[in-house]
C-alpha cells in the first residue's frame, strides 16, 4: 500500500496540519477547494490544488485524487471523515483511505451499533434507546420509559450537532423535530437515539490507535468537560480528575473496544465520568480537533502514525513505550459573539496576529472573508508545560497576545474561563459554562472605559489637534458618541495640542504613536499598546468594535416593544412557520435559521399579528436584516 502523493479532502487549519506531517514524510500533497476559497491559505499551501463543487462531494474528491496522481486520501475531521460510503468508494477507486475500514466507520458511526459493540467488549453503557423505529410515538414512549433528564442525539455524526437535552417530557416533541432537522442537514441522516443524561459529569476521552496486525494502544486521556451547546471549548491532557489507576482502567476498556471491533488507525473512545464511574458515550473514527494536546504530552505525531498505519506498517510503539510528559491545554477560538449569546459571526478579518511562543493551528490571514457556511472555529491555541498550572498561565498569556479584528471572537471569554477558580482548581464539569461560570457577575461584558473611548477619539480625530486653533483661552472641547452593539457611549474631552485629551473628571490620555495596526497610548502616565483596525465608521480597539455615530448615522435597533425581528447573524433560512396576517404568541417560533451548521430558532418578541414576513425557506439573509414585523397586541 505504498503511495507518494496524498490528497487532503478538507480545508482550513486541519488541511494545513495534515500537510505539515505529510510533507515532512516526503509526500507530495494535493489540496482541494471550493470556488470561493481558491486563494485560501490551505489551497495555496498544497503542491497542487484542485477545485471541487463541495467538500461533501465524494465523487468529485475521488476524481480530483485520480486526476492529480494521488494514491491516498486523508479526510481530516468533519465533512466525510466518518462517512463509510466515502471510505469504501476510495478503496474501490484504488485509493488508500487514511482512516479505519468502511466497516469500522459504519459500526462506530451509528451510535446504537457502537453502544452495542461497547457493551459486548465489556465497556459500561448508560440506558437508552437505539432502535430502528423512528416515529414520534415510539421515541416519545421510549423517552418516557428512560425518564428525564434525557439526551436526544443523532444516530450518526458528532461535534455536538443535533443534540438536545430534555428535562421536561413536554419539550420532547420539539427537541425531536429540531434534532432531526440538524442531523439531516449536518450528516444526511435524520435517525436519532435517546440516552439517559448525566447533568454534571466530566467528558473524558481516550486516544486510541490500532493497526492492521491486531495491535492496539491508548495514548492516555483528554478532559473535554468545558463545553457549550455540546461543543468543546477547552480540552486538556491529562485530566486533572483521573488517577493513574483509573487511567489504566479507562485505557484498557478503550483498547478492548478497538481490538474487539478490528479497528485500525486513529480513534477516540469517549466516556462520561462521574465520581469513580465511567460510561461509554461514543467512538469517533477519525482524528480529533483536540489531538494536539495528546501530541504535546507524548511527543508523538498522530498524523504520521495515521499515514504509517494506512501503509500497512505496525504501530511504531508498544503501550509501555508511550511517554506522558507534563500537561497541555487547548483553547478553541471561535467566530462568535459572547455578548450576543455566542451567535456565529461572519465578516472580513481586518487584523490577525497569532501569539508567539504557543502552538497555534489556524488558516487565517488579514483580509480573509469568514463565511457562515462552515464551522465557526477559526483557530486552536495549545500550551504545554511541566505541570497544569504552567500550561494554564501560558495559554492565558497567549490569548492576551492574540489579535482578531473584523470578526467578533471569543478570545477574552476563553481567557476568563481559564482564569476562573473552578477551572484553575481542576473542578470543571460539563455544566460549568452554564453554572458557576455563567453566574459570575464579574464575567459579564463590561462597557468600554472612558480611557478607551478617549483613545478612539484621538485616533479618529487625527491628533495632534493643530487644526482646532489653540489660543490663550480655554482649550477646545470635543464630544463624541459611539455605538458598541446595541449600546451607546458618550465621551467629552478637553483637547491639548500635543495629542492629549482630558476626560471630564477622568484620566488624561495621550496618543504616543500610531501605525497601521497599532496605537501606543498613555493613560495617566501608564503606557500600553492597542491593536487597531478600521472598517468604515467602525474602529476596532483590541476586541472593541466602536462605531462612531458622529461619522455615520446610527443604526436602528429593535426590541420587543416595536415587534421588529431581525436576523441575529448571516445564514440560511431552514423553515418559516408563519405568514403575513397570522397571530402569534410571545415566544412562538417564527422561523429557523442555519449558520455554521447549527440551527437557531427565531421567536416572537411579543404577541401580535404578523404584518410583514420578508423571507422564504431556502433564502440567505444578512445579519440585522429585517425578517418579520409584528404589530403588538394582546391575544
Amino acid at each position: 500500500m505504498s503511495f507518494d502523493t496524498l490528497l487532503i479532502a478538507n480545508r482550513g487549519e486541519i488541511a494545513l496540519r495534515v500537510m505539515r506531517s505529510a510533507k515532512a514524510m516526503g509526500l507530495r500533497v494535493i489540496a482541494v477547494h471550493v470556488a470561493a476559497e481558491r486563494n485560501a491559505p490551505h489551497a495555496r499551501a498544497g503542491d497542487a490544488a484542485v477545485e471541487i463543487p463541495s467538500y461533501l462531494d465524494g465523487a468529485a474528491l475521488i476524481a480530483a485524487a485520480q486526476a492529480s496522481g494521488a494514491g491516498a486520501v486523508h479526510p481530516g475531521y468533519g465533512f466525510l471523515a466518518e462517512n463509510a460510503a466515502f471510505a469504501k468508494a476510495c478503496a474501490e477507486a484504488g485509493l488508500v483511505f487514511i482512516g479505519p475500514s468502511p466497516e469500522a466507520i459504519a459500526l462506530m458511526g451509528e451510535k446504537g451499533a457502537a453502544k452495542r459493540a461497547a457493551a459486548a467488549a465489556g465497556v459500561p453503557c448508560l440506558p437508552g434507546y437505539d432502535g430502528t423505529a423512528q416515529d414520534d410515538a415510539t421515541l416519545i414512549a421510549e423517552g418516557t420509559r428512560i425518564g428525564v433528564p434525557l439526551m436526544v442525539k443523532p444516530a450518526l455524526g458528532g461535534g455536538g450537532k443535533g443534540m438536545r437535552l430534555v428535562t421536561d417530557l413536554a419539550d420532547l416533541p420539539e427537541a425531536l423535530s429540531r434534532a432531526r432537522s440538524e442531523a439531516q442537514n449536518a450528516f444526511g441522516d435524520a435517525s436519532l437515539i435517546l440516552e439517559r443524561a448525566l447533568i454534571a459529569p466530566r467528558h473524558i476521552e481516550v486516544q486510541v490507535f490500532g493497526d492492521q496486525h491486531g495491535n492496539a494502544v491508548h495514548m492516555y486521556e483528554r478532559d473535554c468537560s468545558v463545553q457549550r451547546r455540546h461543543q468543546k471549548v477547552i480540552e486538556e491532557a491529562p485530566s486533572p480528575a483521573v488517577t493513574p489507576e483509573l487511567r489504566a482502567e479507562m485505557g484498557a476498556a478503550a483498547v478492548s473496544l478497538v481490538q474487539s471491533s478490528g479497528y485500525s488507525g486513529a480513534g477516540t473512545v469517549e466516556f462520561l465520568f462521574d465520581g469513580n464511574d465511567f460510561w461509554f458515550l461514543e467512538m469517533n473514527a477519525r482524528l480529533q480537533v483536540e489531538h494536539p494536546v495528546t501530541e504535546a504530552i507524548t511527543g508523538l505525531d498522530l498524523v504520521e502514525w495515521q499515514i504509517r498505519v494506512a501503509r500497512g506498517e505496525p504501530l511504531p510503539l508498544a503501550q509501555d513505550q508511550i511517554p506522558l510528559n507534563g500537561h497541555a491545554i487547548e483553547a478553541r477560538l471561535y467566530a462568535e459573539d459572547p455578548a450576543e449569546g455566542f451567535l456565529p459571526q461572519a465578516g472580513r478579518v481586518l487584523n490577525w496576529q497569532a501569539p508567539a511562543g504557543l502552538r497555534c493551528e489556524h488558516a487565517l490571514e488579514t483580509g480573509q472573508e469568514i463565511s457562515g457556511g462552515f464551522d465557526p472555529m477559526l483557530a486552536k491555541l495549545i500550551a504545554h508545560g511541566p505541570d497544569r498550572e504552567t500550561a494554564r498561565r501560558r495559554l492565558i498569556a497567549g490569548l492576551e497576545a492574540t489579535v482578531l479584528q473584523g470578526v467578533q471572537g471569543n478570545r477574552r471569554f476563553l481567557a476568563a474561563v481559564l482564569a476562573h477558580p473552578q477551572f484553575a482548581q481542576g473542578r470543571a464539569t460539563t455544566d460549568f459554562l452554564d453554572g458557576s461560570f455563567a453566574g459570575d457577575p464579574s464575567l459579564a461584558p463590561q462597557p468600554p472605559t472612558q480611557a478607551r473611548l478617549a483613545a478612539a477619539v484621538l485616533i479618529n480625530a487625527g491628533a495632534p489637534f493643530t487644526r482646532f486653533g489653540f489660543t490663550n483661552g480655554p482649550p477646545p472641547r470635543l464630544t463624541r458618541r459611539f455605538e458598541l452593539g446595541e449600546a451607546q457611549h458618550t465621551v467629552t474631552l478637553t483637547l491639548h495640542p500635543e495629542s492629549a485629551a482630558q476626560v471630564a473628571d477622568g484620566p488624561r490620555v495621550v496618543l504616543l504613536s500610531r501605525s497601521e495596526q497599532h496605537a501606543r497610548i498613555s493613560i495617566d502616565g501608564t503606557a500600553q499598546t492597542l491593536a487597531i483596525a478600521r472598517d468604515g465608521a467602525t474602529l476596532w480597539l483590541d476586541d472593541l468594535a466602536l462605531r462612531d455615530v458622529t461619522l455615520a448615522p446610527a443604526q436602528t435597533t429593535e426590541g420587543a416593544g416595536d415587534g421588529r425581528v431581525t436576523a441575529p447573524m448571516a445564514g440560511g433560512v431552514v423553515s418559516v412557520a408563519v405568514s403575513e396576517g397570522a397571530r402569534v404568541a410571545q415566544g412562538q417560533i417564527l422561523a429557523v435559521l442555519e449558520a455554521m451548521k447549527m440551527e437557531h430558532p427565531l421567536r416572537a418578541p411579543c404577541a401580535g399579528v404578523i404584518r410583514q414576513a420578508s423571507i422564504t425557506a431556502g433564502a440567505q439573509v444578512r445579519a440585522k436584516q429585517l425578517l418579520f414585523q409584528i404589530e403588538p397586541e394582546d391575544i
